[in-house]
């Protein structure tokens, strides 16, 4: 299974991931290592540290694909960006300063503050649905707002958002709560993809490869198979077809391993 990332700061020198091209071309062996053939590459943008217009973000893109091929990396990188919430957010969209996870517009890396989940947030996702917008949100299982209340999650994917989890959240990387609620949303449905969010060779590395393989031994090769196709879809401005998905609070325990 070759695998497509959506989430990953691999693009050198825009923010807290890849320093330097020599950084983003050693991430990018790692990434071709763990089986990712495609990336989209989203750094950054608006949330308080980073600016990443989106006029800068294609210029580097095509640059940095250029190194990808003449270092013979078999890696295909689009642009996009991590867009954070803010009340800015509908002026940068008039501005013409987003990228979206799909050519056509269709869906948008959305990072909520991990703080918690703002007040205004239902308000700002009415708004971008209202422009054909789908927001797909960035590592909720990591959002302390969903950590307190998993069922809030189950709210916004009703009102029509997708999730992107991350895949060393999965694996442990970010703790043992951290994991369990990553495996409850997906065990709840409410699970669309897997992405990298890697930014460097230590702890927020690629990691996917041993995602799936987790995932194909935990939730079976179906979904495993749905979770690597829903990120294609994405990319390709696709729609996604939901599976069924119930809140987090009415979960049955498991012993040991659980099945769908």
């Amino acid at each position: 299974m070759t695998l497509v990332d959506l989430h990953c700061h691999i693009l050198p020198g825009v923010d807290d991931g890849a320093k330097d091209l020599p950084m983003a071309l050693g991430m990018a062996r790692d990434a071709v290592a763990q089986g990712i053939s495609h990336i989209l590459l989203t750094p950054h943008h608006m949330d308080g540290e980073y600016t990443n217009h989106k006029i800068d973000v294609l210029r580097k893109t095509t640059a940095f694909q250029e190194a990808l091929n003449a270092a013979k990396i078999p890696l295909t990188v689009f642009p996009g960006q991590e867009v954070h919430l803010t009340g800015e957010l509908l002026t940068a969209l008039d501005d013409d300063d987003i990228l979206f996870m799909d050519e056509g517009g269709k869906y948008l890396l959305l990072e909520l503050p991990h703080s918690g989940i703002p007040e205004y947030t239902e308000d700002m996702i009415f708004e971008l649905q209202a422009r054909g917008i789908t927001p797909v949100i960035a590592h909720p299982e990591r959002n302390h707002g969903f950590q307190k209340e998993p069922d809030r999650l189950y709210d916004f994917v009703e009102m029509g958002c997708l999730t992107q989890l991350t895949s060393s959240s999965y694996l442990g990387v970010f703790g043992d709560n951290v994991e369990k609620l990553t495996t409850k949303i997906i065990r709840s449905g409410m699970g669309f993809a897997f992405s990298s969010d890697a930014h460097n060779f230590k702890g927020r590395r690629f990691l996917m490869g041993d995602a799936f393989n987790k995932l194909e031994q935990q939730a079976g090769k179906d979904v495993a198979t749905r979770f690597n196709d829903d990120a294609r879809a994405i990319l390709n401005g696709e729609e996604i077809v939901k599976p069924e998905f119930t809140r987090i609070s009415v979960l049955k325990k498991k012993k040991r391993f659980w099945l769908f």
